[in-house]
């Protein structure tokens, strides 16, 4: 039975300083987790805003130029996988979270959070469930977020070429593991994700020379506290 759309938005704040967040990157088994923060200026509207995985390419792009171009002030926030390895995927978005809103230039009086909590941060925020397709920040956020880390994964493929990353934008898709398992695992992957650990053990890594070993990496027990 499909589920019911949620009621558009009502946010306790009515000013012109609303910034959106979103994440693009949780699931992956490479790269960094990268995280967007715009704060949409109300005398230069963009029309067609939407949650990015809902839009295809080509319109992402467009809507991310004008986004750019017309929003009055954005961001972007990112953890590495050396750092996501260290604390963790959730404990890393929520700091990359807070690294975009720290490097707004304009400084904003309220935040919105797509999801269902917000980092514990300086600023008056407040969490949206689906917010990315029923808050316009949030909407800008996402898409910002999801073309900068797409067009990372494309640059990572011409790196790594044989893991198909401009295609999965390393996601764990058969054809990834397929590649993992032939090819070793890059100095880009999460070594703390247990398809990547499984390799490192088994196959090694693609580029050996310049990667610690396995037995030298060390993880904590909570590291994959809830990846979606």
């Amino acid at each position: 039975m499909p589920k019911s759309p949620l009621p558009p938005f009502e946010c306790r704040y009515t000013g012109s300083l609303l910034a959106g967040v979103d994440e693009v990157g949780r699931g992956p088994l490479i790269g960094a987790v990268v995280t967007a923060a715009v704060i949409l200026d109300p005398d230069r509207p963009i029309a067609g805003l939407a949650d990015s995985k809902k839009l295809t390419e080509k319109r992402r792009n467009a809507l991310y130029d004008q986004i750019l171009e017309h929003a009055k002030a954005w961001s972007i926030g990112r953890c590495e996988s050396h750092e996501i390895d260290r604390l963790n995927i959730y404990q890393a978005t929520m700091l990359a979270m807070e690294r975009a809103v720290s490097g707004l230039a304009v400084v904003p009086e309220y935040v919105l959070v797509d999801g269902n909590r917000c980092p514990k941060w300086r600023w008056p925020s407040e969490p949206v469930v689906k917010g990315d397709s029923r808050v316009a920040a949030i909407s800008a956020a996402s898409i910002i977020a999801k073309v900068t880390r797409d067009r990372e994964m494309e640059a990572l493929e011409a790196r790594f070429p044989g893991f198909g990353l401009a295609q999965h934008k390393g996601y764990p898709t058969p054809i990834h593991l397929e590649a993992l398992r032939r090819l070793g695992a890059t100095t880009e992957h999460r070594r703390s994700f247990r398809p990547v650990q499984e390799v490192i053990e088994t196959v090694g890594f693609y580029e050996d020379h310049v990667v610690s070993k396995p037995e030298e990496l060390q993880y904590r027990a909570d590291l994959f506290e809830d990846i979606d």
